[in-house]
């Protein structure tokens, strides 16, 4: 017999299988003898009053033993021969595209700018010891996209919840731990995840595809507004060992999912002609307090989140001024990250690993920002990045004024910082006082902090409408405003500054046929899994292309 209940359990009774049995032979009247086996389908904390209970779904199998897998597997036959499509990244997007391309019998192709997941991390280990930027691998460029080394949240507000758990299973399919299956907000944790991309890669060349590192789309190849493949650039082997492709071309429909930083993908669109506009973004800060005294605020007691209870947890919304002020991709546990793409660049990012034990917790704290507010005077005075293709554009009126926008203040934030990756920081309250900190707190960010007065030369749209908003959160949560947190600039990349246009039926750009732009980097995800969701569809819109 096998049956499904909804029980509320305390912290201790629910951090083992053990307990739960025991919890339901009291409750239930459930022999422990009887019970054989219990899945958690679903499991959330619930710490709003001082009593900590974890909210738990349970499927109890009893005098019998469970015959299906924890997760649904998906078919993946090999597609060697068949049609052939390209798919332009290998961030989530781009992986979850191709896996749908072999599930429906395409056979795909991926190019990925960057480097392995494993070799990334030589260059990522670079940014901090010696402030190096390689502008094609890094914490943004690389297998796995820039959630490769962002913790790798999965939850999601996409409303497509059978969409959703695919991604989750086939996760689950290549490594993942099944708990993502059952948390109100799974992460895979950025320990985890480089095994788990790999084994995703491995499908794909199983499979009969082609993965290629280090090979760099440099334009779309176009013919009477058909887009019938990429030119690329190679400089490196293919994990299977083949030799580079060099300098040519790839032919076949192009899925396009190049990541929120790849900006010389959005000029050459821009440059070609082809349909793009500015998108709404959000900026600010990465502000870290000490892990435990967010876990003393959030869990309402002073031992914090003693031993049975996860790394705590939050978010804040406000409204200031008719712009939206925000926690984003909040890390317990985490650590603070130099996530430049560039050169004379500052960009700061969270990451945890799957046990979220850091002394720190962080997150994004960000201002919303509209097209409109780029003509602030404040805005407006921030030096131009030295970027030269920027040089002949009316950038306040193109749609490359949002990424322009990122650009100055990342430079900014780079001359505050003595032009390397040290960051520049300020005490939470000393910046919302408007008062420079003489000293700083430590920190998990490795490359280093410098202080700076962050209210003094960030634009002054953002940084009043950010102290307000920690103002407002101080009220909402007692001790959250305070001098033991840091603020570390600055954080820019919480989207990307482009929209490649799309048609909403087919998915396709609006005017290049065979052109599927995709995920975060193309204006129509807005994390892991969000971007997995649109790859999956991309491929099936591509599929359908072809059947045409």
């Amino acid at each position: 017999m096998v049956e499904e209940y909804q029980i509320r359990v305390l912290p201790e009774v629910a951090v083992n299988e053990q307990g739960i049995k025991a919890f339901l032979q009291e409750d239930k009247g459930i022999s422990t003898k009887d019970i054989t086996a219990v899945r958690v389908l679903k499991r959330s904390i619930d710490a709003r009053q001082r009593t900590i209970y974890v909210n738990l779904k349970v499927r109890v199998y009893i005098n019998e033993l469970p015959l299906d897998d924890e997760f649904e597997r998906v078919d993946y036959p090999n597609v060697e021969g068949k049609p052939q499509a390209i798919v332009v990244g290998a961030g989530p997007g781009g992986l979850f595209a191709a896996l749908k391309l072999i599930e429906l019998g395409i056979r795909p192709i991926v190019v990925e700018r960057g480097k392995s997941v494993h070799e990334r991390r030589k260059d990522i280990a670079q940014i901090s010891r010696n402030h190096i930027v390689d502008p094609e691998s890094n914490y943004s460029f690389g297998e796995g996209g820039a959630g490769a080394f962002s913790d790798g949240k999965l939850y999601t507000r996409s409303k497509k919840r059978g969409n959703v758990e695919k991604i989750l299973n086939v996760f689950c399919q290549h490594g993942a731990s099944t708990s993502i299956l059952a948390d109100a907000h799974p992460h895979l944790g950025t320990d985890k995840l480089p095994g788990i991309i790999e084994a995703m890669r491995n499908t794909i060349i199983r499979c009969g595809g082609e993965v290629h590192f280090e090979t760099k789309m440099t334009g779309l190849l176009i013919k009477d507004n058909k887009v019938e493949g990429i030119e690329v650039v190679s400089t490196a082997n293919t994990p299977d060992g083949t030799p580079p492709l060099g300098v040519g071309g790839l032919y076949g429909p192009v899925i396009l999912a190049t990541g929120h930083s790849a900006r010389d993908v959005y000029r050459y669109l821009y440059s070609q002609g082809i349909e793009i506009e500015a998108k709404d973004i959000a900026v600010g800060v990465r502000l870290e307090h000490p892990s435990e005294m967010i876990d003393q605020i959030q869990y309402h007691r002073r031992e914090g989140r003693g031993k049975f209870l996860p790394a705590a947890e939050y978010s804040f919304v406000t409204q200031v001024k008719g712009r939206g002020v925000y926690s984003f991709c909040m890390c317990p546990g985490g650590t603070v990250v130099p996530a430049a793409s560039g050169p004379n660049q500052i960009v700061v990012n969270g990451m945890s690993n799957s046990q979220r034990n850091s002394p720190w917790s962080n997150s994004g704290m960000v201002v919303e920002l509209h097209a409109e507010d780029l003509q602030h005077q404040s805005i407006a005075n921030l030096p131009p990045a030295p970027i030269e293709s920027n040089n002949d554009i009316d950038l306040r009126n193109s749609p490359l004024s949002m990424l322009d926008f990122q650009e100055r203040l990342e430079y900014t934030a780079f001359l505050q910082g003595n032009r390397k990756q040290t960051a520049p920081a300020q005490r939470m309250a000393h910046f919302v006082n408007r008062k420079g900190s003489y000293d700083l707190p430590k920190s998990s960010y490795t490359p280093g902090l410098i202080s700076t007065p962050i209210h003094f030369w960030m634009p002054e749209f953002i940084a009043s409408r950010l102290q307000q908003g920690f103002l407002n959160f101080g009220k909402m949560s007692h001790g959250f405003l305070t001098n033991e947190a840091v603020m570390i600039g600055v954080e820019t990349r919480t989207s990307a500054p482009v929209r490649i246009i799309r048609n909403r039926e087919t998915l396709q750009h609006i005017r290049l046929q065979g052109l599927f732009p995709c995920g975060e980097g193309a204006g129509y995800a807005g994390g892991i899994v969000s971007a997995g969701v649109d790859g999956e569809r991309c491929a099936e819109m591509l599929a359908e292309y072809l059947r045409n």
